[in-house]
């Protein structure tokens, strides 16, 4: 990937074309799930390659003489937007390697305190593949358990991740006769590094001094003969936990998330997001365009959103003003039955959320590069 992109800005600093561009990776770029084949970088650019890659000049052949470097490095390349090009690798086998390596990067995104339980593929990814949990950092293995917890039902609470006074999560689950505390030790160690009986111990006496139940102490490696027989000999006070537990703890998690992403939400509850919205202009109506040349609109509506997610609902649109031809106007969403009829499987999807400058925007990969704001009064059809 280094390799292509030292190529490329040696090509274009050798023909004076080197201005207002650079390369980000898809990631970067849309802060969107990867798609199939992975997009290996993508050459963000305005000026004088922006001219050449939308047709407005090529005097001396550079459009050629550029795609003919990149399938000499083992690679093509689109034209995404307009405004940048994204490059695939052209071999079978590396063309795969690359999707293993993105899709794992996006799962690590999604380990966060709050990315609700929109997101099944990070239970799904470490309930097959349960030595990637090695690959994770320590304090991505607790956020991770965090969320494990919280979707068996529990009360959990993540610790600060230093200084947490030996305890990483504290897990409460509520009992008619009382509720009862748990508390967790998460150790992401090296396979070869074993839990010795000084931490198992640490951990008990913590919950003696605390008056708490249980206490669990869960690894990515094992633990020394002498530390589960210390474990066994609490009378189930204490729990100890493995990479392999942690696999079939996703694993459940995994099957208890509905993948019909218009199931998270009832039916009444659109249909007084939808009466809302249509009265004024609300935030809850985002906005995303695509293409160049035309401009081609697409509305949604925020049916569920958490601190770093949500979930968009497709809406409809009608042309309100045209040319006479239907090339050029203006469109809005619509509101109507129509617009309810949008619940479903095919038209709910979920996006991360962020908040630049205080605007919050939806970032969608899953349906191609597609940033959603804000709604404003009117739509262009076409340019």
């Amino acid at each position: 990937m280094s390799a292509l992109q030292a190529a490329i800005e040696h090509w274009a600093r050798t023909k004076d074309l080197w201005f207002d561009c650079g390369f980000q990776t898809y990631e970067e770029h849309s802060d969107g799930e990867p798609g199939s084949p992975a997009i290996v970088s993508l050459l963000c650019f305005d000026g004088p390659l922006h001219s050449l890659f939308n047709g407005f000049s090529d005097d001396d052949g550079s459009y050629d003489e550029f795609h003919a470097l990149v399938h000499s490095l083992g690679f093509e390349c689109e034209n995404q937007d307009g405004s940048s090009v994204a490059f695939f690798a052209t071999d079978p086998h590396l063309s795969s390697a690359f999707d293993s390596y993105f899709h794992w990067r996006w799962v690590c995104s999604l380990i966060q305190p709050d990315c609700d339980d929109v997101y099944e593929e990070m239970y799904a990814h470490f309930a097959q593949r349960p030595d990637d949990l090695h690959r994770l950092d320590w304090r991505e293995f607790e956020i991770l358990l965090h969320r494990i917890f919280q979707n068996q039902g529990f009360h959990s609470e993540l610790g600060p991740g230093r200084g947490d006074g030996g305890v990483d999560i504290r897990l409460l689950q509520r009992d008619p006769i009382g509720d009862l505390l748990t508390l967790v030790q998460a150790k992401k160690y090296a396979p070869h590094r074993k839990i010795q009986l000084d931490a198992v111990a640490a951990l008990y006496g913590i919950a003696a001094v605390e008056g708490a139940q249980k206490t669990l102490f869960v690894t990515t490696s094992a633990y020394e003969p002498v530390a589960k027989r210390f474990a066994a000999r609490t009378s189930g006070a204490m729990a100890l936990a493995a990479s392999r537990d942690v696999a079939t703890w996703c694993e459940t998690a995994s099957a208890g998330i509905i993948a019909d992403k218009s199931l998270l939400v009832s039916k009444p509850h659109v249909s007084r997001i939808v009466a809302d919205v249509s009265r004024v202009a609300d935030h809850r109506v985002v906005h995303a365009t695509y293409g160049y040349n035309t401009t081609v609109n697409s509305f949604a509506l925020v049916i569920k959103e958490t601190k770093h997610a949500a979930l968009l609902m497709a809406l409809p649109k009608q042309i309100v003003s045209h040319d006479g031809y239907g090339q050029a106007g203006f469109e809005v969403p619509v509101f109507d039955q129509t617009a309810l009829a949008m619940q479903n499987a095919d038209t709910v999807w979920r996006v991360k959320r962020n908040i630049i400058d205080g605007t919050v925007s939806y970032w969608d990969g899953s349906k191609g590069y597609r940033r959603w704001n804000g709604r404003p009064a009117s739509f262009n059809l076409a340019d």
